[in-house]
């Protein structure tokens, strides 16, 4: 007579070896977990992870002119536990993986990370947010390792004003990489300005018309100030996103300008017909963008953020080093979204609350936004 358990048993490993051989066609995890979501109802499927603190550039919204104190480099995560996250991450439905900074081209093995990190079963695609200095110096390496989109930082299109601004030269080296990124045929190329009232407002229109030959998307964002001496906190540089919005509509409407799809987050996107590329606003301050909120952020020290204005600590690292178990990770991941605000109002609110009974100190210990990865 046939053995039953173990004609069941040989079923059952075809089967999951059928299920496994699929999942890697699809280059899926082959151990699935449920998605990760928080209270409110809103799935995170990608990651921002901060590859390291340290920036060439000392842009005056985000840090003092003599910098910071960063992290020594034992406690700033490895390439190992970056790309265990990173699996672990994929199996909860993660598809999106963005290495931030600082300036994530200043991490010497920042093609490895890439490499590696588009090999991983789930992630559907690697993008990269750099300040584009010495981009060129790794664009041909990262487009072959499998880097799909880069999003460029500038806040000008003028030298005096962007040594102004980073306290440093190498405006040319910036526009060289943004053609280069377009040359080498990545398929995202965005370019991230942050406007200020007074300072490059009048250049709105000069990085539109950027778009007009260039295959590329213009955003510009609404500042937020996370430099360590608040310069910019007093509201009078902040140019809303209704603002920038409107000056682009009465000027470009004659045209034809219409409205154009983004992201999640890109919520007032425009392109002009017959134009490249497009361009658009992203309310960053104005927080009118929260309730569609899919980002996770991880800092380069290991540390899990559920909001950009959230100060709860949620040690990833030190779990990682004392022997967590994927279950473990898993867990602190899911705490973390759990507690996670209904919008950056009222993590700010909260965080605000916690500093004054001493709960955290966050905002004083991360003084830059190069601690926390944008």
């Amino acid at each position: 007579m046939p053995n039953n358990s173990l004609n069941q048993k040989s079923l059952g490993a075809q089967a999951g070896t059928a299920s496994a051989v699929s999942a890697l066609q699809e280059n899926l995890p082959a151990h699935p977990l449920p998605p990760l979501q928080d209270r409110h109802g809103r799935t995170f499927d990608y990651v921002r992870i901060a590859v390291i603190e340290q920036c060439n550039l000392r842009c005056t919204y985000c840090m003092p002119e003599e910098g910071v104190q960063f992290k020594e480099k034992d406690m700033v995560l490895r390439t190992d536990e970056i790309l265990r996250v990173v699996e672990i991450l994929a199996r909860m439905g993660v598809r999106k993986v963005r290495y931030t900074g600082g300036e994530p081209t200043v991490r010497s093995d920042i093609v490895d990370i890439v490499e590696r990190t588009v090999k991983v079963p789930g992630v559907k695609a690697v993008h990269m947010t750099t300040n584009g200095l010495l981009f060129p110096k790794y664009a041909k390496a990262l487009r072959d390792a499998g880097l799909f989109g880069v999003n460029i930082s500038l806040d000008t299109l003028k030298a005096d004003k962007f040594e102004t601004i980073t306290r440093r030269s190498g405006v040319d080296k910036v526009l060289e990489s943004i053609d280069l990124a377009v040359e080498l045929g990545f398929p995202r190329v965005k370019v991230n300005v942050v406007l200020m009232r007074g300072f490059n407002e009048d250049e709105l229109l000069d990085f539109c018309e950027l778009t007009k030959d260039k295959p590329i998307t213009v955003r510009f964002i609404e500042f937020m100030p996370f430099d360590a001496h608040q310069i910019w906190e007093n509201g009078q540089h902040f140019a809303s996103a209704a603002d920038l919005c409107g000056q682009i509509e009465r000027h470009y409407k004659p045209q034809g300008l219409a409205p154009s799809q983004g992201t999640r987050t890109e919520h007032h996107m425009y392109q002009v017909p017959g134009y490249a590329g497009k361009f658009g606003v992203i309310p960053a301050f104005t927080r009118s963008l929260c309730g569609n909120c899919s980002r996770i952020r991880v800092t380069a020290d290991g540390s899990i953020m559920n909001c950009l204005y959230s100060e709860a600590p949620y040690y990833l690292r030190d779990l990682l080093r004392r022997g967590g178990t994927d279950d473990d990770i898993v867990a602190l991941f899911r705490k973390a979204f759990d507690d996670k605000y209904k919008d950056g109002f009222e993590a700010k609110k909260a965080a605000s609350v916690a500093a004054k009974i001493n709960v955290s100190d966050i905002s004083r210990s991360r003084a830059s936004m190069t601690q926390i990865g944008g």
